[in-house]
């Protein structure tokens, strides 16, 4: 007797099922790629990621099942080196990746029904603002605001360390960063700049029913200008022997302070 005929493997809902070697052309100017299940899975719910292409592994393929049928998309089957040769050798990508647009930016005056803003003042390393915008979405951050030079721009190590983050809070990138907080006060914002010498403690500078917070790179703190244009200036006193906090935990406790302030207010 024959034996049975071998059944093809189900195909999984969103994947096309197809050995592909990766995008071996070179990204465009105008593309980026995201890695990792949080910042994918988070581009895929943002209606407004625009996407050119979706790799994953076989192995990964049904994590995103959901969200590629979702918004009508698929992605294609891949061997997990060819994720690596499009991510880098040390992303760890677990298995999926997606050739993205960057997101578009959004204005001052977009922003101006905001209850809390988180400003930042030339902080340039990606994971300090990866994980700012982590911790800022978690607490109901409305927007981040940096300069359009002497900031990060959109990559995938950005996203995979804001864990999804990027997708969820609007950006604002401002050309002058003293005029655009002269900007926030106009639009009734309380700016609050974060600085070690500052009169009192944050949770005794918080005032008002809209606040900006305030914050400087590592170790330069705010530039001059910066500090003269905030309304007033507040410092984070800790308790134990180490008195400074990393600037992304800073942001990840001022911008707590500020949410239980206008929560109970």
């Amino acid at each position: 007797m024959a034996d049975k005929k071998k059944r093809a493997p189900r195909r999984q809902a969103g994947t096309k099922v197809k050995k592909h070697s990766g995008d071996s052309r070179p990204l465009n100017p105008d593309e980026v790629v995201l890695y990792g299940i949080h910042a994918v899975k988070a581009a895929l719910a943002n209606k407004n990621r625009r996407f050119v292409k979706i790799f994953t592994t076989r192995n990964a393929a049904e994590r995103l099942s959901v969200e590629l049928e979702a918004r009508g998309l698929t992605a294609e089957i891949v061997e997990p080196d060819a994720i690596t040769a499009l991510t880098g050798k040390d992303a760890v990508h677990q298995g999926m990746a997606a050739i993205t647009r960057p997101l578009e930016t959004k204005d001052i005056y977009d922003v101006e029904d905001a209850k809390l803003l988180i400003v930042l003042d030339q902080i340039t390393d990606p994971h300090n603002v990866g994980a700012i915008m982590r911790s800022a979405t978690a607490l109901g951050v409305d927007a981040i605001i940096t300069t359009h030079r002497n900031a990060p721009r959109e990559t995938g190590l950005l996203a995979k360390t804001a864990s999804g983050g990027l997708d969820h809070i609007d950006l604002v990138h401002v050309t002058n960063l003293a005029q655009a907080l002269t900007k926030l006060s106009d639009l009734g914002f309380v700016t609050i700049g974060l600085d070690s010498e500052g009169p009192k403690p944050l949770a005794q500078t918080l005032y008002g029913d809209k606040i900006a917070l305030v914050l400087g790179a590592e170790g330069a703190g705010l530039r001059r200008l910066t500090r003269e244009r905030c309304e007033a200036l507040a410092r984070l006193d800790m308790p134990g022997p180490i008195k400074s906090l990393n600037v992304s935990n800073a942001a990840t406790l001022s911008a707590f302070l500020a949410r239980n302030y206008l929560d109970s207010n």
